[in-house]
C-alpha cells in the first residue's frame, strides 16, 4: 500500500500503539540487556576476536564518554526495555568497529599517507535540506561518498560468513534495521530515510569514538550535552578523518563529499580538520526545523519511553538549535570566505540543479555532461514527498505560538534572508 500525500499524526501526545509495536515493546522486557561498560566492551571483544581498542588515555578516555552514554540511558526510569536494547546494541556495534579499525590500521599502516583532499562539506540545521543536497552531490560518481551501511560498519569483520547471493553482510545488517524501523515506527521513511545505500552523517564514524551530538537525537541526554560540549572535539575530527581515510583506501576517489549539522558548532575543529574543503552551508525558517525534528522524536518516543513528552523535545531542541546558531555565527569568521556557499531552503527546493551548479562553481569542480545526468537522474528517482510529506502543527501538538518560538533566534535571522515558513 502506498503512503498518503499528507500525513497527519494525531497521536503524539497520547500514543495509539500497533500490534507490531506492542508485540516489540513486549519482546524488549523478555529479553533484558545490562547496560554496563563491561558489557558493552566485552561483547565487542567476542563478535570481533580482538582485545586492542586502542589508545585511551587521560586525553582521549574512550571508555569514560561510553559510561556516560550507558548510564544517563541506565538511570532513566522511562526508558523502555527496547530502548534500553536499542542503546545496547548500538554501542557494542560501535566497541566492535573501534576494535576493527585498530586492528586493520596496525596490519596497514600506510592507510594513514592517504589524503583528503578538497572535500564539499555541507553544514547546516537539521532538517534544513542538507540530505537531500549531498544525496544530489553523491549522485555525481566521480566524488567519494558515505552510504549509511558503510559508515555503520566501515570494516568487513572477518568472522562475517560470505552470503550465497553476495551480498555484503553489513548491508544486509543495515538493511534488515531498515526494515525493523519502518515496522516498528512506520512513519520514519518519510520523515528521516535510513535506507542502507542513503547517504549518510560522517557523524557516524565518530561514534566508535563515543562521541558526537548524535547521543542527543537517540536518547534524552543532557548530561551528555554538557560533556560534550565542555570538551575540545577536535581529537575526534581528527579520528573522523582517520576513519574516512580507511573507506577511502577501500575505494579511493579524488574528493569526498560529506555532510553533517553538528559542523554548524565545530567549525574549529572542522577546518583544523579539512583546511581545503569547501563549505556549504544551509539555512531554514528555525521554526520550521523544530517542529520538524521534534515531531519526529517525539512521535519515536513511543518505543523507546514510557512517556512521549512532547514538551521535553519542544524545550530541549529550541535550546539546542539555538546553541548550533548561536555557534555558528560566533565562529562564522572561521569559514573561508572563497570556499563558503550560502544555500537558502527555499532557493534549493525551487532549484536544486541551480544550486549544485553554484556550488561546484566556488568548489572549482567542473559540471560535466555525465554529472549533470547523474545528478537529474536523482531528482526525477527522489521526487520530494515520495514516501509521503507529514503535516505539522506546532500549537496543536506542542501548545507552542511559533512567533514565541521564533522570537529567540532575531541574531540568527537579521543575518540572512530566510523565508518565513510556520506562521
Amino acid at each position: 500500500m502506498s503512503p498518503p500525500d499528507k500525513i497527519r499524526i494525531e497521536d503524539l501526545r497520547d500514543p495509539v500503539l500497533t500490534e507490531i509495536q506492542k508485540i516489540g515493546l513486549a519482546h524488549g522486557e523478555t529479553n533484558p540487556v545490562e547496560l554496563t561498560k563491561a558489557a558493552v566492551l566485552g561483547a565487542a571483544v567476542e563478535r570481533t576476536g580482538l582485545e586492542d581498542f586502542g589508545l585511551n588515555d587521560g586525553v582521549n578516555n574512550f571508555e569514560e564518554r561510553l559510561a556516560l552514554w550507558l548510564s544517563e540511558v541506565d538511570e532513566d526510569p522511562e526508558r523502555t526495555a527496547i530502548g534500553r536494547s536499542s542503546i545496547y546494541n548500538d554501542c557494542v556495534r560501535y566497541a566492535s568497529n573501534r576494535l576493527l579499525i585498530n586492528d586493520l590500521l596496525k596490519r596497514h599502516p600506510e592507510i594513514h599517507d592517504q589524503e583528503i583532499t578538497k572535500p564539499i562539506i555541507v553544514i547546516g540545521l537539521p532538517r534544513s535540506g542538507t540530505t537531500h543536497l549531498v544525496n544530489l552531490i553523491a549522485a555525481d560518481q566521480r566524488l567519494r561518498s558515505m552510504p549509511l551501511w558503510e559508515g555503520q560498519e566501515p570494516v568487513p569483520n572477518p568472522r562475517d560468513e560470505v552470503r550465497d547471493d553476495g551480498i555484503d553482510p553489513r548491508w544486509a545488517r543495515s538493511d534488515a534495521g531498515w526494515q525493523a524501523m519502518k515496522m516498528g515506527s512506520p512513519l520514519i521513511a518519510s520523515m528521516h530515510p535510513m535506507m542502507p545505500d542513503h547517504i549518510h552523517e560522517e557523524l557516524e564514524l565518530q561514534l566508535s569514538d563515543f562521541t558526537s551530538y548524535n547521543q542527543e537525537w537517540v536518547a534524552r541526554s543532557p548530561k551528555w550535552r554538557d560533556y560534550y560540549l565542555n570538551h575540545d572535539q577536535t581529537q575526534h575530527y581528527e579520528y573522523l578523518k582517520t576513519v574516512l581515510k580507511v573507506l577511502q583506501w577501500y575505494k579511493p576517489r579524488e574528493r569526498w563529499i560529506l555532510k553533517c549539522p553538528q559542523h554548524l558548532e565545530q567549525i574549529g575543529p572542522l577546518m583544523a580538520t579539512f583546511p581545503d574543503a569547501t563549505i556549504v552551508v544551509t539555512h531554514r525558517d528555525p521554526v520550521s526545523v523544530i517542529q520538524s525534528a521534534i515531531t519526529m522524536l517525539t512521535y519515536g518516543a513511543r518505543m523507546t519511553y514510557t512517556k512521549p513528552r512532547p514538551e521535553f523535545y519542544l524545550d530541549y531542541w529550541t535550546d539546542r538549535i539555538r546553541r548550533l546558531l548561536d555557534t555558528s555565527v560566533r565562529d562564522r569568521h572561521l569559514l573561508p570566505s572563497d570556499r563558503t556557499v550560502d544555500v537558502l531552503f527555499h532557493e534549493l527546493m525551487s532549484d536544486d540543479m541551480g544550486t549544485v551548479e553554484r556550488i561546484y562553481e566556488v568548489a572549482g569542480l567542473e559540471m560535466t555532461n555525465e554529472a549533470r545526468a547523474q545528478i537529474a537522474g536523482y531528482i526525477t528517482d527522489h521526487p520530494r514527498g515520495k514516501d509521503g510529506q507529514v503535516v505539522y502543527d506546532l500549537r496543536k501538538d506542542f501548545d507552542a505560538d511559533p512567533a514565541d518560538v521564533r522570537s529567540g533566534f532575531d541574531f540568527y535571522l537579521d543575518k540572512f534572508d530566510i523565508r518565513k515558513e510556520v506562521k
